[in-house]
């Protein structure tokens, strides 16, 4: 059933769903679902923990080999052949061949990579829903709001609620790309593939010096517009803005090339990724000129992080796998008020105990075979959180 309350403005309607309210068996047959989605994120927990312990290691190793085998470069602009097939540690100035051109916008930057923006404005649909009980069934008030706004990727107005006076053009005149150089070096030194797809800290080109490109498009800001007035731009106008990353020539309005540092192996001419006994690749390039030592320590920096992201996710995947498998009880005890807040507590403080001891016991068994003693040390830790939780029961309840 759907009712619908409209406030006057073609910019936002209400409507309003009702369906019974489920029974017994049926909200039973959901649990029942969410307890297979349960059990698949408790065993993606599982494998997501115990991968991760040993890429975190495998990959410190790498950076501590890595440490010891790298050869700082003298000159980057003479090629040792002493060096072929060794970890080097250079420093230097980008430099491409050519210029990136975008012939359509009159635009040209001695630069690795060149972005080319599209926005179109658009409308945009804002969903806002409640769910209340009344007269024994279920209702939904689902408030719907459309705003026009420039956007880079197509909002498909069939999907809206009501399309009617909100419909969106179904494709962009011009398209959005990025030109990348294809020959980019530091020296003498010519870059592999994955150390040019490390260069993205991209920024806004500035247009002030550029004229209008054709009769058509105005530029006004850092944007040309394919608009009769930009100030009050109509659905389906457009609006181009440009981006650029790596420098690599003076430039009169953007400054001199930028600077990168660079680990990987020397072959020829070329820097290529380098393969260490743990079986990690070394392939790292920073922005800026930093020493052998920043640059592993930064690297540590980011397994680190990495190494926590994962174990978190893997903990809350547990988490959350263990509390859809134990719904099934809060829907037994759906019906008695008190009874399901108390279930509800117990269920979540259960779902944190075993999650947290089945994580670090996960854990432990990761480093089994590569630090013994911190492994036995994490399987004792695990215990703690079940033996917390005993501690606080009752004498009676635990009888």
């Amino acid at each position: 059933f759907q009712q619908f309350s409209d406030t006057g403005s073609r910019k936002e309607h209400v409507k309003i769903t009702s369906e019974p309210k489920p029974g017994f068996l049926e909200r039973l047959s959901e649990t029942s679902g969410g307890m297979l989605v349960g059990l698949a994120a408790f065993l993606l927990a599982f494998y997501l923990l115990f991968t991760n312990e040993g890429r975190a290691l495998r990959t410190a190793k790498s950076l501590d080999e890595g440490l010891s085998l790298v050869v700082p470069l003298d000159s980057i602009h003479s090629i040792s052949q002493q060096n072929e097939g060794r970890l080097v540690h250079l420093a230097g100035s980008l430099s491409t061949s050519k210029p990136l051109f975008d012939p359509s916008y009159g635009l040209s930057i001695q630069a690795v990579k060149l972005k080319r923006n599209v926005e179109m404005y658009q409308w945009v649909e804002y969903e806002d829903s409640k769910e209340y009980e009344e007269n024994g069934e279920i209702k939904k008030e689902t408030k719907y709001s459309y705003n026009t706004e420039w956007k880079s990727e197509i909002v498909n107005s069939r999907n809206f609620d009501r399309e009617i006076g909100h419909k969106n053009p179904s494709a962009m005149a011009v398209e959005s790309f990025t030109a990348v150089s294809p020959n980019v070096q530091v020296g003498s030194f010519v870059l592999s593939k994955g150390l040019v797809n490390k260069i993205d800290d991209f920024k806004q080109l500035s247009l002030a010096h550029l004229e209008d490109p054709h009769a058509d498009v105005t530029r006004g800001g850092d944007y040309f517009y394919h608009s009769d007035n930009p100030r009050r731009p109509e659905v389906g106008d457009l609006r181009v803005s440009f981006f650029y990353a790596g420098l690599s020539g003076d430039d009169p309005y953007l400054g001199t090339a930028d600077k990168v540092t660079v680990i990987a192996r020397q072959r020829g001419d070329q820097l290529v990724p380098y393969h260490t006994k743990s079986g990690d690749v070394l392939e790292i390039l920073y922005p800026g000129d930093l020493s052998v030592e920043e640059v592993f320590q930064k690297e540590h920096e980011s397994n680190t992080m990495k190494t926590w992201a994962l174990r978190a996710a893997g903990w809350l995947s547990m988490f959350v796998g263990i509390s859809l498998m134990t719904r099934i009880f809060y829907t037994l005890v759906d019906w008695f008020p008190v009874v399901r807040d108390l279930v509800n507590v117990g269920l979540k403080a259960f779902a944190l105990c075993v999650a947290s001891s089945l994580s670090l016991l996960t854990i432990s068994v990761g480093w089994l075979f590569y630090r013994p003693l911190w492994a036995l040390l994490l399987a004792l830790l695990s215990v703690v959180p079940i033996a917390v939780a005993r501690s606080r029961v009752p004498p009676k309840k635990q009888q």
